[in-house]
């Protein structure tokens, strides 16, 4: 007889149990005596590889149980299949930002009188090509002069957008092609995605159209997407994908013509009906088309474009890099109490980015539990059971965490009228927009950036467009003010690089100055003014 002592906690599986039995336990007896369930605490966790179970006798149904003790105080395992196929570049390129600007610079940028010279696809090519589209379609796709420049002017300047676009759609499409078909829709529907959103979740437009389909507010509340100060369904890509199928299958009610549909989503109903009557009567899109607003003029082309340089990839040469996972690798879970989406991450081991872009319509990153309201957390369904299994100990982790953790609410100031933005590690164009309310293509005309790449330590010229929050950070526990002058407490682990990063418009030249120092060597202890 011997006594096996198992602390079986795997991720967020935190359970403390003793099993008592012979080197013959039974697996039942073993569930049995590991019913109950104990209070988590963080510094007495410690974590279970694996469990590993050897049967010695087939005839007989009893396994021995096997444990690998690792690490404590750890709550991630390194066994993370999802995430590391999802790689940190994988993440990077579904939340990117910048995309959703060029593409709305490809559709409302275009000169379609103008024509462009692409020897790559001769005129007689592009003509069979449209008609064999064409057949299996229920779109008008037949060649015209217009729809030609449009497409090689994509070939021509545009194939690093359009092959990143391709890679980011092999994770939306398989959802996109099941509730189409759910509602009639031509699956070739799915591109409509692409040049609303660029397939940007969170994408909000000038006129704050959002989220995967572009939805006004007042649309989207038409279709039964809520937004409140937690959550905004519009990004929601499930839900948001679903309210885009009703809509354009109302739509298509109204006109009997899917490209009239297409015009409509874009311009709304009424404006294709304008244009039809000044028309003298004509149905057809590209009898109307010069009767339309400019934008929407040159939807519908900058649809087929799409849809075309999509069916013939490889005949272009495009090599999108094969995604990963597809959105049917994850599933839902009905939240029952109050978590935040770092907590799900830490509790998961899941990457908090991961998590996040899982999550896009949590507007605070917290998962809120409201009445007559059902929300719900997506996560890679190998997550799920684990989840499900112990949601009352994560419950009341999460809650204990809360309570002991609590820090006071963010304190919202005015947005100035200028910000120098240092770049840090991780940072991107897209990441940077979002952080200030602004576009991309604002912050590159703000700088004169020809491209989106970034350099660590560049400073940037950015005009708010929304509140810049500030909490305290661990930069304001170190910092006591001296004489009208801030001053930092140097800790283990600091540089003059870093410690010039946690106050913004501060730089290490700065600190040099105002602290007469001459190399780039600071020590714990040392004390440094960091303001003027």
């Amino acid at each position: 007889m011997r006594i096996l002592q198992i602390y079986s906690i795997i991720g967020f599986l935190f359970i403390s149990a003793f099993a008592k039995a012979q080197d013959t336990l039974s697996y039942e007896s073993y569930k049995k005596e590991n019913k109950e369930r104990v209070a988590i605490q963080r510094d007495t966790v410690t974590i279970i590889d694996s469990i590993t179970t050897t049967s010695f006798i087939n005839e007989i149904d009893k396994v021995e149980l096997k444990t690998v003790i690792k690490d404590s105080v750890v709550f991630n395992l390194e066994d993370e299949p999802f995430a590391a196929r999802l790689d940190s570049l994988w993440r990077n390129e579904l939340a990117r930002m910048d995309l959703f600007d060029s593409i709305t610079n490809m559709v409302q940028g275009q000169d379609y009188k103008k024509e462009v010279l692409y020897k790559d696809l001769p005129t007689d090519t592009l003509k069979k090509r449209l008609a064999l589209i064409n057949a299996r379609t229920p779109f008008n796709v037949e060649y015209n002069t217009s729809l030609e420049s449009v497409i090689k002017r994509y070939l021509k300047r545009h194939k690093p957008t359009m092959e990143r676009l391709m890679e980011v759609s092999q994770f939306y499409f398989p959802m996109f092609e099941e509730t189409l078909d759910k509602y009639d829709i031509p699956l070739e529907m799915k591109y409509l995605a692409i040049v609303e959103s660029a397939l940007r979740p969170r994408a909000k437009s000038r006129v704050g159209a959002t989220g995967l389909w572009q939805f006004m507010f007042s649309t989207g509340k038409m279709y039964g997407l809520d937004v409140n100060s937690y959550v905004d369904e519009r990004m929601d890509p499930i839900m948001a994908t679903e309210a885009a199928c009703q809509y354009l299958a109302k739509l298509y009610e109204l006109f009997g013509d899917w490209d009239l549909a297409l015009a409509s989503y874009n311009s709304g109903p009424g404006n294709v009906s304008k244009a039809i009557r000044r028309s003298g009567g004509y149905k057809n899109y590209w009898n109307i088309r010069a009767n339309l607003p400019r934008e929407t003029a040159g939807y519908v082309p900058a649809f087929i474009a799409t849809m075309y340089l999509f069916e013939y990839a490889e005949e272009h040469g495009y090599q999108p890099k094969k995604a990963p996972v597809n959105y049917f690798a994850t599933d839902t879970i009905h939240v029952k109490e109050l978590i935040t989406l770092e907590q799900v991450a830490k509790l998961t081991g899941e990457p908090l980015e991961v998590v996040q872009f899982l999550n896009p319509s949590y507007k605070l990153d917290i998962i809120p539990v409201i009445k007559d309201e059902k929300y719900y957390v997506r996560l890679p369904i190998e997550k799920i059971g684990k989840f499900v299994q112990n949601e009352d100990s994560i419950y009341a982790f999460a809650k204990a965490e809360i309570d002991k953790k609590e820090k006071p609410l963010p304190k919202f100031t005015t947005a100035s009228t200028q910000v120098r933005y240092r770049v840090r590690s991780g940072d991107y164009l897209g990441k940077i927009a979002n952080k200030y309310g602004v576009r991309v293509s604002q912050i590159k005309k703000w700088n004169n950036l020809r491209s989106n790449n970034l350099k660590i330590g560049q400073r940037l010229t950015v005009y708010p467009r929304k509140p810049v929050t500030s909490s305290s950070s661990s930069s304001s526990s170190k910092t006591v003010v001296t004489n009208g002058k801030k001053v930092y407490t140097v800790k283990d682990g600091d540089s003059l690089w870093k410690i010039a990063s946690k106050f913004p418009g501060v730089s290490v030249k700065n600190i040099k100055v105002w602290n007469d120092i001459s190399g780039d060597n600071v020590k714990p202890g040392m004390k440094l003014v960091v303001s003027k």
